[in-house]
């Protein structure tokens, strides 16, 4: 009985089709996703080359030469770049800095403190809370910025270091993912086993939760100093003295000051890709602590 069942087991596997595909299928098969994120790269890393590139050019060499051939003027770009205006660009390179590191520093501390409240406690009108901060992640930011620019001049505070650090405060999406985290990483059963030695609920905080928390609010960070460096329109329309602008306002008036003199297109361009720097540097300083994984928990309950 059970060699005849043997013998009829490969005809009854070819019967239903359910044999498994021989391995140059499953080998031609993986080609599709990965050319696909061969093509995904090449187009999101193409225009970062030619930056680099083109940083390297003369003004005359970067209308005559070959486009993804490297020049030879990056150090005069770069001294013509910090001379011009008496070292503008790195006033706006240091308002960057302050602007994404103290405001993303910010945000993330309001994001873990909020993050962590609607993960752990339960109180009435916590789910209404959480559904407007998801309402807030879908909002576009160029509809707050007029509403924030005439809430703030009621205040006058615009023109300030404060009317562009004070919106970025509370990020939704930052509070989205820090009370995602919190309520994967930090178990119930450590908040109560805190609760039933007597710490505090600011000591169970400072002491349990935000080690458990740290490599999702170090993503929240990362996430928002990259918002707040490349953030545009709201300084914009805050901001009319050039000596507090930030980078990417920075770059935009010497574009347009390009057109009509097209020397300063190799400052524009120099600058860019030296404003792309701190980002490289930030992320790869950073990448240890940085979990993509943001619904796995350090302890499992």
């Amino acid at each position: 009985m059970s060699s005849l069942a043997v013998r009829e087991a490969p005809s009854v596997a070819g019967a239903t089709g359910t044999a498994r595909p021989g391995p140059r299928r499953r080998r031609r098969i993986a080609w599709i996703p990965t050319l696909t994120l061969l093509i995904g790269a090449l187009y999101t890393l193409l225009p970062v080359a030619w930056v680099v590139i083109a940083s390297t050019k003369s003004g005359r060499e970067l209308f005559s030469t070959f486009t993804f051939l490297p020049g030879t003027g990056f150090a005069d770009n770069l001294s013509d770049l910090t001379s011009y205006r008496d070292g503008v660009y790195w006033t706006w390179m240091g308002n960057s800095a302050l602007y994404a590191g103290l405001g993303a520093l910010l945000s993330t501390v309001v994001s873990s403190f909020s993050g962590y409240a609607l993960a752990t406690y339960r109180f009435r009108g916590r789910e209404t809370v959480f559904n407007v901060l998801l309402a807030g992640v879908l909002m576009p930011p160029v509809i707050l910025a007029v509403p924030q620019y005439l809430l703030l001049a009621q205040a006058n505070l615009t023109d300030s270091y404060w009317s562009v650090l004070l919106p970025q405060l509370l990020s939704p999406y930052g509070v989205y993912l820090a009370r995602i985290y919190a309520a994967a990483a930090v178990p119930a059963d450590v908040v109560e086993a805190g609760r039933m030695d007597g710490a505090s609920e600011w000591r169970i905080f400072t002491r349990i939760a935000l080690p458990m928390m740290v490599p999702g609010l170090v993503t929240v960070f990362l996430f928002q100093f990259v918002a707040v460096w490349n953030n545009f329109l709201l300084p914009y329309i805050m901001l009319s003295d050039d000596e507090k602008f930030p980078i990417t306002l920075g770059l935009y008036t010497l574009l347009e000051q390009g057109a009509n003199s097209p020397a300063l297109y190799t400052l524009v361009i120099t600058g860019a890709f030296l404003a792309v720097l701190p980002l490289v540097v930030l992320f790869l300083v950073v990448q240890r602590f940085w979990s993509l994984d943001l619904l796995s928990g350090a302890v499992k309950s």
